[in-house]
């Protein structure tokens, strides 16, 4: 009696796996180079929008070549918001510690997430990620550097982002996330439902503009706080 329920559970549970494959098939947006990893897009698409009621603006990322994505942090949940909401791969500056994290290194390296050493010589990681964004491909950065709440102190932005806008010769397009219930945490937040906005800003131009301005826009609009000019 016992190994006929095993093997009902079993086979409900490669049912199930299948049905959840063939979903992530066909909800799938962007082209990671692989079909499993197409298939974990899908099914993060399907997660964001049905369990966390992601609703966001078009980012208006360019088809191809590099672009920066610049986003306020207040949880483990904001990467897999960002990637519903685009129709590019996102390669993601993310802590050492966080990289790490057992049994997540595999997936971190497979989707081409950048480790940050923030205690030690963190310009390795910018190093990288301008590699990354010379090779035509999206970089997605949190300034402010780590989870920062709209009910923390004000947090000066990394300047960072806009040293690799300025090194790569491409814009930045900042979007700001609310609505996420597990504020402040990390790995619980994926599992705990939301109701997710992700707002998009016009992309900034660097180029020209003094670092502290841009700087200084891009903060408000991560606080939203928006600065003179910006909807």
């Amino acid at each position: 009696m016992l190994l006929v329920a095993c093997v009902s559970v079993l086979s409900l549970a490669l049912v199930l796996g299948w049905l959840l494959a063939r979903a992530g098939e066909r909800a799938h947006r962007v082209d990671w180079g692989s079909a499993w990893l197409n298939r974990l897009d899908g099914i993060n698409r399907i997660l964001c929008r049905r369990y966390h009621r992601l609703r966001h603006d078009p980012i208006g990322l360019p088809s191809h070549g590099p672009a920066l994505v610049a986003c306020n942090h207040v949880s483990g949940l904001d990467p897999l918001l960002m990637l519903a909401a685009t129709e590019r791969p996102l390669r993601f500056l993310i802590a050492r510690e966080e990289y790490e994290r057992a049994g997540l290194t595999w997936l971190y390296r497979a989707v081409g997430c950048i480790p940050v050493d923030r205690g030690s010589r963190p310009e390795n990681a910018l190093r990288a990620a301008l590699r990354t964004l010379q090779a035509g491909e999206v970089v997605a950065v949190f300034p402010h550097g780590r989870i920062h709440l709209d009910s923390d102190p004000p947090r000066k932005l990394k300047p960072g982002v806009v040293w690799l806008a300025r090194q790569a010769r491409c814009p930045i397009f900042p979007v700001r996330l609310s609505g996420i219930r597990a504020q402040g945490q990390v790995m619980r937040a994926p599992f705990i439902p939301s109701r997710a906005v992700l707002k998009a800003f016009t992309a900034l131009d660097c180029q020209i503009a003094d670092q502290e301005d841009c700087l200084r826009d891009l903060g408000a609009m991560l606080d939203a706080k928006s600065p003179p000019g910006v909807e």
